[in-house]
């Protein structure tokens, strides 16, 4: 087949793990690092010097005034367009979506994603430039791309619900009372769940966390692995403090063929599509699915022809168990499908670098295709609580249909036109758990309850428990699902106390 010049083509892939402690190290300092493994991987001398477009993913610390001016800077270059990131960790996914319209379109023909974080370095209280980076050549500060709204409403901020260390398990008690599991076999299913992560942890040079875990190392609360929100042990939770950084460099096929990069280093981008759900976890009908993700999976293998049973790769956002469980079920990945659900890792042991994790899947996705030019593989990304996915094909054949990107219009509407649920901001009277978390400190001590509920007619609550720890301890360890309880409110918040 003819290839059309406008072929977006990912041609360029760097990955950075920095383990060994320096003061130095500076976010942008990594990602610059990256940038440049980047351009050296497409094969030729000089290839940043011909990026039109690059954009920094958000960096979580230090806050820099404009880092993709200083990203350029440290390159030594002058894109025409330069672009930030609201936070999402669906973003290096939804970037590869971005810049591959915008080839297709003939709009521009070479572009640079590029992110990371140098956390470890920054939680020892170490580091330079801890307080961020003043730009003072910039005035209005970066230019941004993506959605930016605000992840929590009021009501849900009011009961502890503004992390995902709070948020997640919600949706992991959620997955437990459909599959039937009382806590402690979910525990476990989760440890053996994670177990397959690790293993492909262990085999990846640039994992952050490659010691072997068994099922029960990561199931098992110990001293060493203590419960953060329940059912979540640590192992269970994406590490973030890490010094990781991850860049890409897309072409047009003609940009590539005019630079002379071989072909055979080229990874075509099949198709992308993105979506939110219901944007609020308060206002979700059902706290154990993904609408988003579902119809996300469904137009992409209609547009390409696809099913997912024909992907060689998975990489499924793995920032907590819940967000894989709730991806595989959505796209009808049965749950003893033997091919792993990550390339590197995942969130737990390769590492959660900020907002940056996706762009090191696609690198490593990158990797196994040039190496099996006839295989094809999927990345999912998530943003914020379940909030923002994008998902994305690709191949180490270009497409004969060419790039595809479905409709976010479109898919969006199909989706918001699905149920939602009533919120009662000040419940009073009978209730039951609909799903639930126990928030413990860094002793492994209950400190919070935090209940999603149903009253009698239908409306949903969000409460916290008495802050009594044998109730508390309960909670972690027995099953409390549907329990059946009072909620009443102060003005202010909820408090819902289970009988029994």
């Amino acid at each position: 087949m003819t290839l059309d010049d406008n072929t977006p083509v990912l041609v360029g892939a760097g990955q950075i793990t920095a383990r060994e402690p320096d003061d130095q190290r500076t976010p942008i300092g990594l990602i610059a690092e990256a940038a440049r493994a980047a351009a050296a991987d497409c094969g030729i001398d000089g290839v940043l010097r011909h990026i039109q477009s690059l954009t920094c993913l958000n960096i979580l610390a230090p806050a820099y005034p404009d880092a993709p001016a200083s990203l350029a800077r440290t390159l030594g270059i002058d894109p025409g367009e330069r672009f930030y990131t609201p936070i999402g960790g669906n973003m290096g996914q939804w970037l590869v979506g971005y810049y591959a319209d915008r080839i297709a379109a003939g709009e521009l023909d070479c572009a640079l994603i590029a992110g990371g974080e140098a956390l470890a370095t920054q939680m020892r209280g170490k580091g330079a430039g801890l307080s961020g980076v003043i730009d003072t050549e910039t005035g209005a500060g970066p230019r941004l791309l993506g959605d930016d709204r605000e992840p929590t409403n009021v009501a849900e901020q009011r009961h502890g619900l503004d992390l995902p260390i709070q948020i997640y398990p919600l949706f992991e008690q959620a997955l437990r009372g459909q599959y039937g599991h009382d806590p402690a076999t979910h525990r476990q299913a989760l440890g053996a769940l994670y177990a397959g992560f690790n293993a492909v942890a262990v085999d990846n040079p640039g994992a952050w966390r490659r010691e072997p875990l068994s099922a029960g190392d990561i199931a098992e609360r110990t001293q060493q692995n203590r419960i953060i929100g329940a059912p979540y042990t640590k192992r269970m939770n994406a590490i973030i403090a890490v010094d990781q950084a991850a860049a890409l460099v897309m072409m047009s096929a003609a940009k590539a063929r005019a630079l002379g990069i071989d072909p055979r280093r080229w990874v075509y981008p099949l198709a992308a599509a993105e979506a939110s759900d219901r944007w609020f976890v308060c206002e979700r009908a059902e706290l154990s699915r993904s609408p988003a993700i579902a119809v996300c999976g469904r137009r992409l293998f209609e547009a390409t022809g696809l099913a997912v049973d024909n992907i060689d790769y998975l990489d499924l956002y793995s920032c907590f168990p819940s967000a894989v469980q709730m991806a595989r079920n959505a796209l009808d990945i049965a749950e003893d499908d033997p091919r792993p659900l990550t390339v590197t890792g995942g969130l737990a042991y390769h590492g959660g670098p900020g907002n940056n994790y996706c762009t090191h899947a696609i690198a490593e996705t990158m990797a196994r295709i040039r190496a099996e030019p006839d295989a094809n593989a999927m990345v999912s990304g998530v943003g914020w609580y379940m909030s923002k996915h994008s998902l994305g094909l690709y191949a180490g054949r270009p497409p004969a249909s060419g790039w595809r990107r479905v409709d976010a219009c479109d898919l969006q509407a199909e989706i918001d036109a699905g149920p939602g649920v009533e919120l009662a901001a000040q419940p009073k009277g009978a209730g039951r758990i609909e799903t639930y978390t126990v928030m413990h400190d860094r002793d492994d001590r209950p400190v919070q309850g935090i209940v999603l509920g149903r009253l009698d007619d239908g409306r949903r609550f969000i409460a916290n428990t008495p802050a009594d720890p044998d109730l508390l301890d309960a909670m972690t360890d027995e099953e409390f699902l549907n329990r059946a309880g009072h909620v009443r409110s102060d003005g202010k918040r909820n408090l819902f106390t289970p009988q029994g």
